[in-house]
């Protein structure tokens, strides 16, 4: 077994000793800073190569300080006010931290005033920079009404988080945007002097580009709003009159506030927003390309942090290409981060930030079985995804001194370490075998790959778990993954593609919304399904309320959602059926947040059903919760919601072979334990069955001619075969 490389950890110069050891122990060949610390001097005799974090929009506050006007700017809302007379004043920063946050006086022509009673722009207000406030007159009475106004961004949003976590005393960092001609010229003179001041540097890790992605702290210092795909933070009048000059129209604040939305991924994409992010891609793919070039020929690589200031550099997008990065890297949540990681195209290699990080709201005395289960729970998810599509590297963040406290954590890690690298070693990029082609179709399609259901990376939400574990299942099933949008639909369906699926709540950018209004949309798909392929639709999908129906291709789910409207029509199919899909259910499935009302259309098998325990069973008020329905040739399935789970896994795996009408094709390659997974690498020959418990299992392997063998898996093993 290979027991050095692919392992990046974290140092400082208050730990060098400590790091030796780690990384002997771990067979670290690279070392990386943190944020908030420096580098030992003697940096380069601690691994072959050393990670250096650059920040191209904070840390001078030198030149932050000579050119304020060319800090980034955010367009925010002031709280909602009713107005109780014919004059109303709204104070502007009220709610907001006025360390992070402070009114852009200078700029009230980007400003305005919303009634949002009536939705309608407000004239006749006066901005009061001495109160913080604006004054409207001839208000009209109990009316709502916000204030839109600029907002110079003078702390950096995660600086802030870093300083108050760990009690930091350091500076400030102030912000630059290289949208203005004096800062675009600084970022790449300091880029070059930069690289020539740290010869030790082999890789400088971006960390990362030009615009933060949308977080905002409220007046006590917490979090108060944040999108992790949010272009809230690059709103400069640099960039709007740039966007104005080109496109032929200017930008309102209400575009990027949205009525308090923020123009957020939930939400349908509009095409001003749409020609926006397009616009900044492009200005922030050509300026980073200026400053990769500086590192290249320096002799140096450049790497990605995929997160902090990546705005406008999504790596699945048109752009992503053009900046000629070497690596990217950013953390590791669970499968679905790792495929987002491992998938990312034009980039030599890619590695993931595993958990938990080194700080010490995790890393204090009394708290290291709770480390080693975080630690456990991160790995166990993460290398499901790996065993389809595995990082190159993996490493940690945060500051190694305090793991080196607790021994069982640092012994743990070095059993994953190389665990990880025998994964990479046995398959590397052979491609594992597929029996299924799976298409998730939203608006973002995709420029978005791995990236739907988020809010802030890849935390727990409890709006979106249910929907969200649609996607942590697929990213270790045994099926290839695509992502297309409802403009792919229209050029075309993929021949490869079997099985689409639709997963959301009503009108959010993942059902789709108003795209189900569009008849071509709607009729390729039903048309598609009946040629003999299949869709999925978990929670609301195909949601439109029109002509009767809520769920458009209700039709083709066998399903629709009852909200009041068609009460008077009874409802009578309520007999649950056993199925292919459910066959290895055993107990009650858990569906997440569930979904209420939903009923089942004359046909269709119901797979799973509730009953209130309020009414007896022949009365017709079941919930339906999963359904499977023939269509033409094809098939579909609708379930409730499907948080991440092994059990819920393997339901999402049978549901998908049997819409495809590939039921006899499961069994190839597979393992019958659904809390084990099987993968098969033909290019090497090779398979490994994976347990994905903390107990031994039994199971049955069948191989990719369908011959079967009992296997005893220790917990946790992989057995490759």
């Amino acid at each position: 077994m290979n027991t050095k490389g692919r392992v990046t950890i974290p140092t400082d110069e208050s730990f060098v000793e400590g790091t030796k050891e780690i990384a002997a122990k771990w067979g670290a060949d690279a070392v990386r800073d943190c944020d908030g610390t420096v580098l030992p001097s003697n940096v380069s005799e601690l691994a072959e190569k050393v990670y250096n974090t650059y920040f191209v929009v904070r840390g001078d506050n030198e030149w932050g300080e000579k050119h304020p006007e060319e800090t980034h700017r955010t367009f925010l809302m002031s709280e909602r006010v009713i107005a109780e007379g014919k004059t109303l004043e709204i104070e502007v920063m009220k709610g907001y931290f006025a360390q992070q946050l402070a009114p852009d006086w200078g700029n009230l022509s980007y400003w305005e005033v919303i009634d949002r009673t009536t939705g309608s722009v407000v004239n006749g207000w006066k901005a009061d920079r001495e109160s913080g406030k604006v004054v409207i007159e001839n208000a009209e009475l109990m009316h709502e009404y916000t204030v839109n106004f600029m907002a110079l961004v003078i702390w950096h949003p995660v600086q802030i988080y870093n300083y108050l976590t760990n009690n930091w005393t350091c500076a400030k960092q102030k912000m630059y945007d290289p949208a203005f001609p004096n800062t675009a010229k600084y970022i790449k003179e300091y880029m070059a002097k930069w690289c020539d001041d740290h010869p030790e540097t082999n890789v400088v890790r971006f960390t990362t580009f030009l615009y933060q992605f949308t977080l905002i702290f409220n007046e006590k210092g917490k979090e108060k709003y944040v999108d992790w795909f949010g272009y809230g933070l690059c709103v400069s009048p640099a960039l709007l009159e740039a966007f104005r000059k080109e496109y032929g129209y200017a930008m309102r604040a209400e575009d990027f506030i949205d009525g308090g939305c923020y123009a957020n991924p939930f939400r349908v994409p509009g095409k001003k927003i749409l020609d926006y992010m397009d616009f900044v891609a492009r200005f922030v793919s050509e300026t980073v390309r200026g400053l990769v070039d500086i590192v290249h020929e320096k002799g140096k690589e450049a790497m990605m942090f995929l997160g902090d200031d990546w705005i406008g550099a999504e790596p699945y997008g048109k752009y992503f290409e053009k900046m000629n990065l070497d690596a990217v890297v950013g953390s590791v949540g669970g499968g679905v981060t790792v495929r987002m990681l491992s998938e990312i195209p034009y980039v030599k290699y890619h590695e993931g930030r595993f958990l938990p990080y080194f700080f010490p709201d995790t890393f204090f005395d009394g708290n290291e079985e709770n480390a080693v289960a975080e630690l456990n729970r991160n790995w166990t998810t993460a290398r499901r995804a790996m065993m389809r599509k595995p990082l190159d590297r993996m490493g940690f963040g945060g500051y190694l001194a305090l793991a080196a406290k607790f021994p069982k954590f640092v012994d743990r890690v070095s059993e994953i370490c190389n665990e990880f690298r025998a994964i990479v070693d046995a398959f590397g990029n052979a491609r594992p075998y597929s029996g299924i082609t799976v298409a998730l179709l939203n608006c973002w399609g995709k420029q978005r790959s791995w990236m739907s259901h988020m809010v802030a990376h890849e935390l727990w939400y409890q709006q979106i778990y249910s929907y969200q574990g649609i996607l942590e299942a697929l990213s270790g099933l045994a099926v290839n993954v695509k992502f297309i949008s409802f403009d792919d639909v229209k050029k075309g369906i993929d021949e490869d593609i079997d099985v689409i699926i639709n997963v959301g709540d009503a009108m959010t950018a993942y059902s789709g919304g108003e795209k189900w209004n569009d008849a071509e949309i709607v009729s390729a798909i039903r048309k598609w399904v009946r040629e003999g392929h299949g869709f999925i639709g978990v929670g609301e999908p195909t949601a439109y309320v029109k002509d009767g129906r809520t769920f458009v291709l209700a039709d083709v789910l066998g399903v629709d959602k009852e909200i009041g409207f068609t009460l008077s029509t009874d409802k009578y199919n309520i007999e649950k059926k056993d199925h292919f899909i459910t066959e290895d259910v055993n107990g009650a499935i858990d569906y997440g947040e569930d979904m209420k009302n939903i009923y089942a259309l004359d046909g269709t098998d119901v797979l799973d059903i509730r009953f209130s325990d309020r009414f007896k069973r022949n009365v017709n008020v079941g919930e339906v919760k999963m359904a499977a329905n023939r269509c033409g040739k094809g098939r579909g399935v609708y379930i409730a919601g499907l948080p991440y789970s092994p059990e819920n896994a393997r339901i999402l795996y049978r549901a998908l072979y049997w819409s495809a009408g590939k039921e006899a094709e499961m069994k190839k390659a597979f393992s019958s334990n659904p809390l084990t997974e099987c993968s098969y690498y033909p290019e090497k020959g090779k398979y490994a069955v994976v347990n994905n418990s903390a107990q031994p299992q039994k199971t049955v392997f069948y191989d990719i001619e369908g011959n079967a063998k009992e296997l005893s898996l220790s917990a946790a093993e992989i057995r490759w075969l």
